[in-house]
């Protein structure tokens, strides 16, 4: 039986790559939830533009330890979003992905053992855990077979997770997100797509048969509120998904009409090393909880889009 949530009262939130798509939205979420929202990680940001954003308090810097203490802040609740987004890069530079992920976490493990034990950890983890799996929807009790080192980091980085939290008595608890995207993201299909059908192009990589679990990133910030309700020592692991699969022809059609073109993509067949053919998430557990996804995947198209035709002279 689930048992039910702690609901923690607002206090200082610590968001790890808050300047990063997903952490920026979940910045502004917390915030309207009446958090204080402090960030650390890559990337420079005008204090005007991080309070915007609902950031009080930004640190541009490397992810370490010394880094982590220079905020000087007593966190009630610390959002892990630092940490390597693509499966490609990986592949390229495995090394620089390992650190990213698995350092970055350990260092913020570190950080809550020895000076704030009694905060909160959620680690936003991925979908490329599963790796090619037997049976769809994919399980949280699924086997973890991942084909790129992305994926291998990301096992990686639960398994601290979770061993800190058992050994510490941290409250911790997992996010494995699918395939998040929105308006802001400048990477992956939707982004590589729209530049290309604008440029007139009409050939994509794969069959198009390949199966994506799409998750809005305002669906996913809503998700990882919900999961530091449920964190504990015993760590809960979660999908993130929608629990249905949509075909990536089905996405790169829809686009097509909303980009106003009238005729159809077709496919190579050439599949990217190290990306799985389907991704679907079996969401019960996340429904437990009482989270739902608001945002199905043409209304999110649809505002993708929108955004992605105001960004013409950076697209």
């Amino acid at each position: 039986m689930e048992t039910k949530p702690i609901r923690r009262a607002p206090g200082v939130a610590l968001i790890t790559g808050a300047h990063g798509t997903i952490g920026r939205v979940l910045a502004r979420h917390l915030a309207t939830q009446g958090w204080q929202v402090a960030g650390t990680g890559h990337g420079q940001w005008h204090p005007d533009e991080a309070r915007a954003w609902g950031v009080a308090l930004w640190q541009t810097g490397e992810l370490d330890l010394p880094g982590l203490r220079r905020l000087a802040i007593e966190p009630q609740l610390v959002v892990h979003c630092a940490g390597s987004g693509v499966v490609g890069a990986s592949l390229t530079a495995p090394y620089v992905d390992f650190q990213r992920t698995v350092d970055s976490t350990a260092a913020v493990l570190e950080y809550l053992r020895a000076d704030h034990p009694r905060a909160t950890l959620v680690l936003p983890s991925s979908a490329a855990v599963y790796g090619v799996a037997d049976t769809l929807p994919m399980a949280e009790d699924s086997p973890l077979r991942p084909a790129s080192p992305y994926g291998v980091h990301k096992k990686i980085a639960e398994e601290l997770v979770c061993e800190h939290a058992a050994r510490y008595g941290l409250d911790a608890a997992i996010v494995r997100l699918f395939s998040v995207y929105g308006e802001g993201f400048r990477k992956q299909l939707l982004w590589d797509a729209c530049r290309r059908i604008r440029a007139n192009e009409t050939l994509f990589f794969g069959s198009g048969a390949e199966t994506r679990d799409w998750l809005h990133v305002t669906d996913a910030a809503a998700l990882l509120e919900t999961a530091a309700a449920h964190a504990a020592p015993r760590c809960p692991i979660v999908n993130g998904g929608c629990g249905a699969p949509v075909t990536v022809r089905a996405v790169v059609q829809e686009l097509f009409r909303l980009l106003g073109r009238s005729d159809e993509p077709t496919f190579c067949g050439t599949q990217r090393p190290g990306d799985p053919l389907h991704y679907h998430a079996d969401m019960r557990k996340a429904h437990a909880w009482g989270w739902r996804a608001r945002v199905g995947w043409r209304e999110g198209l649809a505002r993708y889009v929108a955004w992605f035709q105001q960004q013409r002279d950076l697209a």
